[in-house]
C-alpha cells in the first residue's frame, strides 16, 4: 500500500543528527575555505582555525544544525522514501516493487526541491555563525565602525532575529537559487548511487543490506554527491556568507561572475577535497543511522552476512 510512513521521517531525523556530529568540523573547514579570506589550503585552514580558536572553533555553529539539520534530513529522507513508494504503487501496483532508475531520479529531484525550503535557512544560519570571526580584507576600512573581527551574532537566535530585522524574510533564503541548483542534481547523485551500490554489495537472498554495506554505500554516495556539488556549493556558501558585515553579491550570476574574474575557474573547485572527504563519514553515518533506526522502528529482522 502507498500510505505515508512516518517512521521514515523519524529515522531521517536520527540519521541527520548522527551526520552533523560526525561531519561538522570538516564542514566548518569547507565553509571557511569557500567563503573566507586568508586560508591557503585545507591543511592551512585547519591549523589556522585550531591556532586561533582551538578545537572549539571546529564546532562553531553546531548547536543550530544539530537541532535543525536533523529535521531537514527527516523531511528529505521521508519525502524521498514516501515518493519512491508512491511512484511504485502508481506504476506497478505495489509500493514495495523495486524502483526503476527513472523512479529514483524523480523521487530524488522532488526531495531536492523540498529540501531547499527547510535547508536554505538552516544552511544560512550555520554559515553565518561559522564565518563571523574569519579574517576580512583590510581594504574594508569603511567597515571598522562595525567591529570587524568580533562576532556579529551572539548565537543562532540572535542571528535569526538580526537577519529578519535587517533583511526581512527574504534574507533567510539568501542563496536559495544556488542551493536549488546544487541540491536537485546533488540528491540524484546521492540516493541513486546509494541504491545501486547497496544492490551490488548485498548478496542474493538477503532481505536487506548489512550495516557494513550500508556504511560503505552511504559513504561512497556522499563522496560522489558532495564532490560533484562543489562548484555550486561554493556559490551558495559565498552568497549566504555575504551579509555578515557587508553585501558584495547581487545574485547567483553576479557571484559566479565576480568569483571567476577575481580568482579564476579554480575558485569553483575550492574545498572539493574536504567536501569529498567529509562527505564519506557524514553520509555513512546518515544512511547507517537512518537504516538501523528504521529497522528498529519497524521491528524488521535483517538477514546480514555472517
Amino acid at each position: 500500500m502507498g500510505s505515508l510512513q512516518l517512521e521514515d521521517f523519524v529515522a531521517g531525523w536520527i540519521g541527520g543528527a548522527a551526520s552533523v556530529i560526525v561531519g561538522h568540523p570538516l564542514d566548518t573547514v569547507k565553509t571557511r575555505l569557500q567563503a573566507g579570506q586568508g586560508y591557503g589550503n585545507t591543511l592551512n585552514c585547519i591549523l589556522t582555525v585550531y591556532r586561533n580558536e582551538s578545537v572549539v572553533g571546529f564546532f562553531k555553529g553546531m548547536s543550530f544544525p544539530l537541532a535543525s539539520i536533523a529535521v531537514y534530513s527527516s523531511v528529505t529522507f521521508g519525502v524521498f522514501s514516501n515518493t519512491q513508494r508512491f511512484i511504485s504503487q502508481q506504476r506497478y501496483g505495489d509500493s514495495n516493487h523495486a524502483p526503476a532508475l527513472s523512479d529514483l531520479i524523480v523521487a530524488s529531484m522532488i526531495a531536492g526541491v523540498v529540501s531547499v525550503g527547510i535547508g536554505g535557512p538552516v544552511d544560512l544560519i550555520k554559515i553565518r555563525l561559522q564565518m563571523q570571526t574569519q579574517p576580512y580584507i583590510k581594504a574594508n576600512i569603511n567597515l571598522k565602525h562595525m567591529g570587524i573581527g568580533f562576532p556579529a551574532y551572539r548565537g543562532p537566535i540572535h542571528c535569526v532575529s538580526s537577519i529578519l530585522r535587517q533583511e526581512g524574510l527574504a534574507g533567510m533564503y539568501r542563496g536559495a537559487g544556488a542551493m536549488l541548483l546544487r541540491d536537485v542534481p546533488g540528491y540524484c547523485l546521492y540516493f541513486i548511487p546509494y541504491s545501486v551500490l547497496c544492490g551490488w554489495i548485498t548478496p542474493e537472498g538477503c532481505i536487506s543490506p548489512s550495516p557494513s554495506s550500508v556504511w560503505m554505500a552511504g559513504g561512497i554516495a556522499g563522496a560522489i554527491s558532495w564532490g560533484t556539488a562543489t562548484p555550486m556549493d561554493v556559490v551558495k556558501s559565498r552568497l549566504q556568507a555575504d551579509g555578515v558585515y557587508l553585501n558584495k553579491y547581487k545574485g547567483v550570476i553576479d557571484c559566479i561572475s565576480q568569483s571567476y574574474h577575481s580568482e579564476g575557474l579554480k575558485v569553483f573547485v575550492r574545498g572539493i577535497t574536504v567536501n569529498a572527504v567529509r562527505g564519506f563519514p557524514m553520509s555513512a553515518a546518515m544512511f547507517l543511522g537512518y537504516e538501523l533506526s528504521r529497522k528498529a522502528l519497524r521491528g524488521d529482522q535483517a538477514v546480514t552476512n555472517p
